[in-house]
């Protein structure tokens, strides 16, 4: 069966969202669909916003609704380590641990040659003028994949020569894992990696 083309044309771009396959985006514009008007507008306003009151943060690149993003402004963090991640969703995930209180770098993707992305489309520039302040550490909180490593192993290069000490996240088993399952290298990085007890 054909859709109307409304429909069709709301199915066609809920399928460009990241995991919404053609049956999930079907499923999600026939919900719409029986919602009242108000929930229409009340998702339309929220979208509208979304593009017109979230902002970049100047400094990391991080969102908020400010030109300086919450972090960067506050008091409360210290300022002399930054936390080098790929995107906005590494900076929730870290913030939901309640274990960081630096600030935080966004790089906005990590190198990707087969992709065609090098440095210069990367916040590589702004991260590297960032280290001329009160920087006393960056923290390199990469997906431990091909490109994650390889723009980690781009930017200890970069930053070791201006006197800033690198880190990076330790890797290892999670928390509830169980070892007999583990791959080979995860379970090498947690015992190369080990810690005093």
């Amino acid at each position: 069966m054909n859709l109307p083309a409304p429909l069709q044309s709301v199915v066609e771009e809920f399928s460009k969202f990241p995991g919404v396959g053609a049956k999930s985006a079907r499923r999600l514009a026939l919900y719409l669909l029986r919602q009242d008007p108000e929930q229409i507008d009340r998702l339309v306003s929220s979208l509208n916003g979304l593009k017109t009151r979230i902002k970049f943060c100047s400094i990391c690149f991080n969102i908020g609704e400010e030109d300086i993003c919450d972090i960067c402004s506050s008091e409360r963090r210290d300022k002399s380590i930054i936390c080098v991640v790929e995107d906005i969703n590494d900076v929730i995930a870290i913030e939901r641990s309640h274990e960081y209180n630096g600030t935080y770098h966004v790089l906005g993707g990590v190198l990707s040659p087969l992709n065609g992305i090098g440095p210069e489309n990367l916040k590589v520039r702004e991260l590297l003028s960032r280290l001329k302040g009160e920087v006393k550490e960056v923290i390199l909180a990469l997906n431990p994949d091909t490109e994650g490593e390889a723009t980690s192993l781009y930017l200890n290069r970069l930053i070791t020569p201006t006197g800033v000490p690198v880190s990076r996240i330790a890797r290892g088993l999670p928390i509830g894992g169980n070892i007999e399952f583990a791959d080979d290298a995860t379970i090498g990085r947690a015992v190369s990696g080990r810690s005093k007890f």
